[in-house]
């Protein structure tokens, strides 16, 4: 989809949504501010007080659960294999295969932004390890290994 790896125009919501299949309330990135294909991508999540998590998790100490911060680096990652993969299809669908070395390091709650940052480790065809990182006000809320695919047609 990006010919020139240099260039990483920022991504709303209208432009991340017809990337991922995703949709409130699993929609869990907000904006991509920069990208490089094949390697890095910066996105952003507004945590707000409406979501409905917070209903049950926690009454009265509403956190973000651990689960949510591995999906939003997962649709980052997403988001990053999208915008590197040339293909004559419209949209390839990358999917989580798997989580390693995942950290929890710092609460979430209504009113953060999750700043995430992931990064390709190694790349074979259709197959990505990637490190990601969430943080909120410069502080390191959770970090793991992903493991993504790209979705064959067959």
């Amino acid at each position: 989809m990006n010919d020139n790896s240099n260039y990483s125009p920022p991504l709303g919501a209208a432009q991340i949504m017809r990337l991922l299949p995703h949709r409130y309330p699993l929609l869990l990135v907000d904006r991509v501010t920069g990208w490089e294909a094949g390697k890095w991508l910066e996105a952003h999540k507004a945590v707000a007080a409406n979501e409905p998590q917070f209903c049950g998790h926690f009454p009265g100490n509403p956190l973000l659960p651990g689960v949510y911060m591995i999906e939003a680096l997962a649709q980052a990652s997403a988001l990053l294999g999208m915008l590197s993969t040339s293909s004559d299809k419209p949209s390839p669908l990358w999917l989580l295969a798997g989580v390693d070395g995942a950290r929890f390091r710092r609460l979430v709650a209504p009113g953060d932004t999750l700043d995430m940052k992931v990064q390709v480790q190694r790349a074979r065809r259709s197959l990505w390890l990637v490190s990601g990182r969430a943080q909120v006000n410069g502080q390191l809320a959770c970090e793991a290994t992903l493991t993504c695919s790209l979705q064959s047609d067959g």
